[in-house]
């Protein structure tokens, strides 16, 4: 059996097969999964509503202990938390940018921190481990030792920062889902705020309304509501509310917020502008995209239309001449 696995391994013929139907595999899920698992809104804000019960617990254990320890997640895995405190990989695997990009991507909490450090601990070993054990125990593919321990060490460098691309992605996923409800948002946020509801309710309706176009978004309105709720600083709701989601207009949405608790001025103004703007942003973005495209087209017209169109075209004339011949 062994021999059997070490066989097939070391085949090229199955090794691309093997590709083909994975690949094929994951384009069939990539189409059937959207169509197949239902809308997570009620999730997600079951969790936002679980993290406002825990951000009051926090706060009444503040007022009352003049503390703030309470922990606003549930205790990471046993032997995670174990492995990253015995090696202490938070001193010189964890960063401040790691910390706000897990923020950014949804993951929140000291379990997510764990996790991340985790992983970024595991996955260049074991990485390097299987590269090793390929290489140099079941098929060389002809390259000299220097070679394959570059390989090696690649594949170590790729582990350390799959992590990081995967907070990437996640954080691109969030933004894009987020950039394009974000002026929908704002004129639903003119609504209530000119209609006389308080900022706080104005936040817990869009949020409500919002889910439908970005879940994302919807989570974090949902969140900062809890956080003006019970944080002693609202200025400081907002501005985690700009961390969290990284987009520009968000920034100034919360900058203009903070300016209206400071100074009192009006906030249905700023937010008209402001939506007016975050819509201009997105028409640009969608017109770059259209100009974008003829430059994008030419390569795969050259090489997959224009051949076709050639053979199309000229096909019956050769077949007349070969004919004559």
């Amino acid at each position: 059996m062994i021999s059997l696995i070490a066989e097939k391994a070391v085949d090229g013929q199955f090794l691309l097969a093997l590709f083909v139907a994975i690949a094929a595999a994951a384009t069939v899920l990539t189409i059937a999964i959207p169509l197949t698992e239902g809308s997570n809104l009620q999730k997600r804000m079951k969790s936002v509503a679980t993290e406002r019960e825990k951000i009051r617990a926090r706060e009444r254990d503040r007022l009352n202990r003049q503390s703030d320890r309470v922990s606003l997640r549930q205790e990471p895995k046993e032997f995670m938390r174990r492995i990253v405190h015995q090696l202490k990989l938070g001193d010189w695997l964890g960063t401040e940018t790691a910390k706000k990009q897990l923020a950014m991507a949804g993951y929140r909490g000291q379990q997510a921190e764990v996790a991340f450090l985790f992983f970024r601990l595991v996955m260049p070993i074991g990485l390097f481990l299987f590269a090793l054990f390929y290489l140099f125990l079941l098929n060389d593919f002809g390259y000299s030792k220097i070679v394959r321990l570059g390989m090696t060490v690649g594949a170590a460098y790729l582990g350390i920062k799959a992590p990081e691309l995967f907070l990437s992605n996640q954080i691109g996923k969030r933004q894009t889902s987020m950039r394009l409800a974000f002026p929908d948002a704002l004129d639903l946020l003119l609504i209530c705020v000119e209609s006389g509801m308080s900022i706080e309710h104005a936040f817990r309706k869009v949020s409500t309304e919002i889910g439908g176009q970005s879940v994302p978004l919807a989570e974090e309105f949902a969140l900062c509501t809890a956080e003006l709720s019970y944080l002693s600083e609202r200025r400081q709701a907002y501005e985690n509310l700009a961390a969290r989601t990284g987009l520009e207009g968000v920034k100034s949405v919360s900058t203009a917020l903070i300016q209206a608790e400071r100074y009192g001025t009006p906030l249905g103004t700023a937010l008209r502008t402001l939506s007016q703007e975050s819509r201009d942003q997105r028409m640009m973005a969608a017109e770059k995209k259209a100009a974008s495209l003829p430059p994008k087209l030419t390569v795969p017209m050259i090489l997959f239309f224009l051949p076709v169109l050639f053979v199309v075209i000229m096909m019956p004339a050769v077949i007349q001449v070969m004919k004559l011949e």
